[in-house]
């Protein structure tokens, strides 16, 4: 299961757009969230005109994320409703601002997890903008202090507006919906591995083979890794070898653990739910870390002090990664051929995706095709 970033009674009273905002701004058809239990409901939203800075994007595919569900069923907090979840938008450039010379219409691109920072602190100017110190603005149910604190829409719509500084370029050698979830998954994996500067003749160990793990194991034999997968379930073991894995290890095996005892340098976890991480430490080698990706909503069992002293082991954390570093992930995919393993799902199939999501029942993401949604209504619902 994909850990979270970040299904939905009756619409949400229509908001009337003013005649001035209908020629200037654009309705964009959307399915979103009208508050938790209402299930994905059909929207339209409001997107600005373009500032100087801005680039229009015409989506032509959006991911689907395990935290698009947390969010719109107001799982970790109650979201200002409606919301229109997705970050991890794929599609071609409709118009530029006056400022933007990196992008032109006919470009294909993407947006990821968020569309601004504040651009100030010491993370932004070293390119860690996830970790802004006054918050970054995510791509969906975020106050945008730039544009009056409006509530920034995602990504299940026909189009958005994002600040040039947070579009990516998505090589035309990649399958644009595969794609998709490299903007969440492929970012949120490689970000720390390449900070573990993970190369070749280096072993890789991957707790979980879900949306996030399958992107783990990927990219790390794309850097030349040997990984190890990690799973509880022996019906994964060729599932763990199709997507190239070296070596599988059944992790409620305590002798299978046992012989895995100082093979790995570093280890991704990617499970959402609690579980026990001092057997995987043991299988790491002197100066090993493990990173925790996945988050559990319930507390972790205690971790062991004394397995991290003996053998100068790391406990960390990530989150996603810098606008350039997710370039620079974007690209190296492309050299590498790694993409997504996706199912594509129409509008009308997005409450039973989010079912299947709960359930674990994808291998490994859901993208939205939006051309499935609907015409804009002539007024915003958002």
């Amino acid at each position: 299961m994909t850990p979270g970033r970040p299904v939905p009674p009756p619409l949400a009273k229509p908001v009337t757009l003013d005649s001035s905002e209908h020629r200037s701004g654009t309705l964009a058809a959307a399915y979103g969230a009208t508050s938790p239990d209402s299930g994905l409901v059909p929207l339209t939203v409001a997107r600005r005109t373009p500032t100087a800075d801005d680039v229009e994007i015409a989506i032509e595919f959006c991911g689907l994320c395990h935290s698009d569900v947390h969010a719109t069923r107001g799982e970790w907090r109650i979201p200002p409703y409606p919301l229109v979840p997705g970050h991890e938008i794929v599609g071609r450039v409709t118009r530029v601002g006056a400022g933007v010379q990196e992008f032109a219409p006919g470009d294909r691109v993407g947006v990821g997890c968020m569309v601004d920072s504040c651009r100030e602190c010491e993370s932004c100017l070293e390119g860690l903008e996830q970790y802004c110190e006054r918050g970054n603005v995510g791509t969906y149910g975020a106050a945008d202090p730039r544009h009056g604190d409006d509530i920034t829409q995602g990504g299940y719509s026909t189009s958005v507006v994002v600040d040039r500084r947070f579009v990516l370029r998505i090589p035309e050698a990649l399958d644009p919906a595969a794609a998709a979830p490299l903007l969440c998954a492929g970012i949120t994996t490689y970000s720390p591995l390449r900070y573990f500067d993970v190369e070749e003749g280096d072993s890789v160990g991957v707790v979980g083979l879900g949306g996030l793990g399958h992107m783990a194991v990927k990219i790390a034999k794309a850097m030349g890794a040997d990984v190890t997968v990690f799973t509880t379930s022996e019906s994964k073991f060729e599932a763990a070898r199709e997507l190239g894995a070296d070596h599988v290890v059944l992790s409620k095996d305590a002798d299978a653990m046992e012989a895995a005892n100082r093979s790995i340098d570093v280890i991704i976890d990617t499970v959402a739910a609690p579980h026990d991480l001092n057997p995987y430490f043991r299988t790491l080698r002197l100066d090993g870390a493990l990173f925790q990706l996945g988050l559990p909503a319930d507390d972790m069992p205690p971790v062991s002090p004394g397995l991290l002293i003996r053998r100068r082991l790391a406990y960390a954390g990530s989150l996603i990664g810098g606008i350039e570093e997710t370039q620079e992930m974007l690209d190296f995919c492309a050299e590498h051929g790694v993409v997504s393993d996706i199912e594509i799902v129409g509008a009308g199939q997005l409450n039973e995706a989010y079912d299947r999501m709960v359930a674990g029942d994808v291998k490994y993401r859901f993208v939205l095709d939006t051309a499935t949604l609907q015409e804009p209504s002539e007024r915003s619902d958002a």
